[in-house]
C-alpha cells in the first residue's frame, strides 16, 4: 500500500460530551462493533461485569468516571482507528482540549433527556476553535428524551450550527423500537440484549412494511412520519463540505447501552469524516521542501481552512480508493514545489521525513513496570521504531527504540506508524507535553495549551521518611500536566503551590501519590481565586515596593514567566488601577506572543 493509501485510512478522532451523556459507553460499543472487544463492559462495573477498557485507572473505575484521557486503536472497514476517550468532567478540562489538539474531527455525545449541557457548550468552542469537524450522537433514547426536533432546533440555537439529521428515532423512551436511516430510507429495528454486551438483532426493513406498523403505535407512527415529511422538506441536506469546514453537524439518534443505532452510527463517521490534516510548522528556520509525487494545489497559510471546507482533494492516483472499503476519503496532499519559508505554512502529510508532537504523558499505566509512556500524534513521514530523531527542545537525537500501539491500558509493539495514527513512546524521562520529535530540524510544532487556572492550593509531604518518594510522584505528576505549579513569595516551607482548573485534579495527585508511589500527601487551600501572566516590567525586581491590596502575592511559572495571584475581582481591579504599567494577561506569554 502507497504512503498515500495509509495515510488516507487513518480516522483519529476523539469522543466528548458532558459528564454522564454516555461517551466512555459509546467508546465501549465502538470497540465491541469494531470487533476489538467480544464483551463490552460497563462504566460503573457490578459484580459478575467487566469494567470499560477506557476507564482502566483504579480511581476511574470506584468513580464511574473517565478522569483520564485514553487511546484504543483498532482496524475497521479499511480504517485504521485512533479512537481518543476523553474524561467529560469540567475538571478535567486541560486533559481534554490537549487530546483535541491531536485529533481531526470529534463525536459530540448528547443526552437526549438533557440536550445541550454547559461542558458540552465548552468543549464545542474548542473544537469551533480549532476548526475541527463535529459529528453529533443523540443517546439515551431508550430513556424519555426530549422532542427529536426540538432537540435539533437546540443544537442549532444554542451552538450556531447547522444539523443534518441522518439516522431518526422511532419513538423515545418505552416506545423506542428503532430508527430510520434517512440516506437509505431504511428502518433498523432493534432487538434488546442482556446488559448491552453484545451486538443487537437488526431487521432491515421499509418504514410503511407491516412489522413496523406492528411494532410502532399508531401515534409514535404517524409522528414520525410528520416529522420526517417536515426534515424532507426544510430540513439542511446533509453537506459533507459543509461537515469537514466545521459549518454542520450530521446527526445521529439511538442508545449506546442498548447498542441500537451504533453499527450506524460507526458506518457513517468513518465514511464521512475526515483523513488525517496537516498541521503548522512554528518554527522560524521552516525551510523544507515537500517530495510528494502528487498533483494538487500548494496549502499555504490561506489553505488552512479550506483543507477542510473543499472538501476531499484527490491524490490523482487510485491505489487508495481501490485499497479501502468505508475510509475512501483521499488524502489533501500538495506539490513537489517548495512549500513554505514561514512559520504558519502546513507540513504535508506526505513529507518523507518524520516529525510529530507530544500531547499526553502518563505513567504507571502498568503498574508492573512503573514506567512513563508519552503519547505522540504523527504528523508526517513515516515512523519506524529505532529510527533517530531530533527532540527539538533540548535539540538532542534520541532513538526511539520503545514504541507501542495502544488500547486502554494495554500496549504492543509497533514497527512504523503514519500521520493519524497516535504511537506511545516509553522511556524517555526528557519528553514533555508538547514536545516536538522530528528528522528536520527546521519543524517545530506549538499545538498544545495551557490554561489559566481557577483553584489553588498548597501540597506538602508531612511524613519525612516518604521525601523520596513524594519528590519523585510530584515530579512525574507535573510532568504529566495532571496540574500546573508556581513558585510563588512566602510560599510555606516545603510546600508546593499548585493550580488546576478544578478541584478534582487535586484528589487525583493525592490518589495517584499514595496509590502509586505510596507517598503520603497534605493539601491546604490556598487563599486565591484568580492568577494573571505579567509582561516583565523593572518594577517587578522588587515586589514589595509595588502598590496591592492585601491578599495579593506575586510569582513566578514553570517558565520563570512572573505571575500575580489575587483572592478575589476587586483587588484585582485595585491593582490595576494602583500599577497601570505592570499588564496582566489571562494566557500564558508564549501564547499571547503566538496571538500577537
Amino acid at each position: 500500500m502507497s504512503p498515500a493509501a495509509e495515510i488516507a485510512r487513518r480516522r483519529t478522532f476523539a469522543i466528548i460530551s458532558h459528564p454522564d451523556a454516555g461517551k466512555t459507553t459509546l467508546t465501549e460499543k465502538f470497540l465491541l462493533y469494531g470487533n476489538a472487544i467480544h464483551l463490552a463492559g460497563t462504566v460503573t462495573a457490578r459484580k459478575n461485569q467487566r469494567a470499560t477498557t477506557s476507564d482502566w485507572m483504579e480511581l476511574e473505575k470506584q468513580r464511574g468516571i473517565s478522569v483520564s484521557s485514553t487511546v484504543l486503536q483498532f482496524d475497521y472497514a479499511g480504517c485504521a482507528v485512533n479512537l481518543l476517550d476523553t474524561p467529560g468532567h469540567k475538571d478535567f478540562s486541560e486533559d481534554t482540549y490537549r487530546v483535541l489538539t491531536a485529533v481531526d474531527a470529534a463525536l459530540m455525545v448528547i443526552d437526549a433527556g438533557r440536550g445541550v449541557q454547559p461542558q458540552t457548550r465548552k468543549l464545542f468552542e474548542v473544537c469551533r476553535r480549532r476548526g475541527i469537524p463535529i459529528f453529533t450522537f443523540m443517546n439515551k433514547c431508550d430513556r424519555p428524551t426530549l422532542n427529536a426536533l426540538a432537540l435539533i432546533d437546540e443544537l442549532e440555537s444554542v451552538l450556531g450550527l447547522a444539523a443534518a439529521p441522518v439516522i431518526w428515532p422511532l419513538g423515545n423512551g418505552p416506545t423506542f423500537r428503532g430508527v430510520f436511516d434517512r440516506r437509505a430510507r431504511a428502518v433498523h429495528l432493534f432487538e434488546r440484549v442482556p446488559g448491552g454486551a453484545y451486538e443487537a438483532p437488526v431487521n432491515i426493513t421499509d418504514l410503511n412494511a407491516p412489522i413496523v406498523r406492528d411494532r410502532l403505535d399508531d401515534y409514535t407512527f404517524n409522528e414520525v412520519t410528520e416529522q420526517l415529511e417536515m426534515l424532507d422538506g426544510a430540513g439542511h441536506p446533509l453537506d459533507l463540505a459543509a461537515v469537514h469546514a466545521g459549518q454542520q453537524t450530521p446527526v445521529y439518534f439511538g442508545s449506546a447501552i442498548n447498542n441500537f443505532g451504533i453499527q450506524l452510527l460507526l458506518d457513517g463517521f468513518l465514511s464521512d469524516s475526515v483523513p488525517p490534516q496537516p498541521r503548522r510548522n512554528a518554527s522560524a528556520a521552516a525551510k523544507y521542501q515537500v517530495t510528494s509525487n502528487t498533483s494538487n494545489k500548494n496549502l499555504d497559510t490561506a489553505d488552512a481552512a479550506s483543507s477542510r471546507a473543499s472538501g476531499p482533494v484527490a491524490t490523482g492516483g487510485g491505489e487508495a480508493a481501490d485499497s479501502l472499503d468505508t475510509c475512501h476519503l483521499p488524502l489533501a496532499t500538495s506539490s513537489s514545489a517548495p512549500l513554505a519559508t514561514s512559520p504558519s505554512a502546513l507540513v504535508p502529510l506526505e513529507y518523507p521525513k518524520f516529525s510529530g508532537f507530544i500531547f499526553k504523558i502518563q505513567a504507571n499505566m502498568d503498574p508492573k513496570h512503573r514506567d512513563r509512556i508519552a503519547f505522540l500524534r504523527v504528523c508526517s513521514g513515516k515512523f519506524t521504531r529505532d529510527m533517530v530523531v531530533t527532540h527539538q527542545r533540548t535539540g538532542k537525537n534520541v532513538r526511539l527504540s520503545s514504541s507501542h500501539k495502544l488500547f486502554g491500558q494495554e500496549r504492543e509493539t509497533v514497527d512504523e506508524a503514519w500521520p493519524g495514527d497516535v504511537i506511545g513512546l516509553v522511556g524517555h524521562d526528557a519528553f514533555g507535553i508538547g514536545d516536538t520529535l522530528t528528522e528536520d530540524r527546521g519543524i517545530a510544532y506549538d499545538e498544545i495549551p495551557r490554561f489559566p487556572p481557577e483553584v489553588f492550593a498548597y501540597l506538602s509531604n508531612p511524613a519525612s521518611s516518604d521525601a523520596k518518594k513524594y519528590r519523585a510522584g510530584l515530579e512525574q505528576l507535573l510532568q504529566e500536566g495532571v496540574v500546573q505549579s508556581f513558585n510563588v513569595r512566602h510560599a510555606p516551607p516545603g510546600a508546593t503551590l499548585l493550580a488546576a482548573v478544578g478541584p478534582l485534579q487535586f484528589e487525583v495527585v493525592q490518589w495517584r501519590l499514595k496509590s502509586e508511589y505510596n507517598a503520603e500527601s497534605r493539601l491546604e487551600s490556598a487563599p486565591w481565586t484568580l492568577l494573571k501572566w505579567l509582561e516583565p516590567h523593572p518594577a517587578l525586581a522588587n515586589p514589595s515596593a509595588i502598590i496591592v491590596a492585601s491578599g495579593v502575592s506575586f510569582g513566578t511559572d514553570k517558565f520563570g514567566h512572573p505571575v500575580v495571584l489575587f483572592p478575589n475581582e476587586w483587588t484585582m481591579a485595585y491593582f490595576k488601577e494602583k500599577n497601570p504599567e505592570l499588564i496582566p494577561h489571562d494566557l500564558p506569554l508564549e501564547q499571547v506572543q503566538t496571538a500577537k
